[in-house]
């Protein structure tokens, strides 16, 4: 939470359906995992602007922090700084941080 409070941008990449059945994080942008490298890869041409940038911490998260460990250790390859969050959504959720249900949340962004 710190680093999202400093201006990290919190990905979330896990499935519609998780994110309808948890809800989602406060200000984190959806990526689905399988668009991942080409929308935040600032060399490729299907890249979002906003969010393929080489000066902003990025946070990766998935529902256990698996998927989002590998995601981010690719995204640092392609010479982005990012991490994951370690156990994912379902560690935020169980630290009590914000969740909101996905029909309130107005920061999800399609890919």
């Amino acid at each position: 939470m710190e680093a999202s409070e400093r201006g990290a941008l919190l990905i979330d990449i896990r499935s519609e359906s998780q994110r309808d059945s948890d809800g989602v994080i406060p200000h984190a942008v959806f990526v689905a995992r399988n668009v991942l490298e080409w929308r935040l890869d600032p060399a490729c041409e299907h890249r979002d602007p906003e969010l393929a940038r080489r000066d902003q911490q990025l946070i990766v998260f998935c529902n256990e922090g698996y998927q989002s460990s590998l995601a981010a250790a690719t995204l640092c390859r392609l010479g982005l700084d990012a991490t994951d969050l370690i156990g994912g959504f379902q560690a935020w959720r169980e630290a009590e941080l914000p969740v909101t249900p996905l029909l309130d949340s107005h920061t999800q962004k399609s890919s």
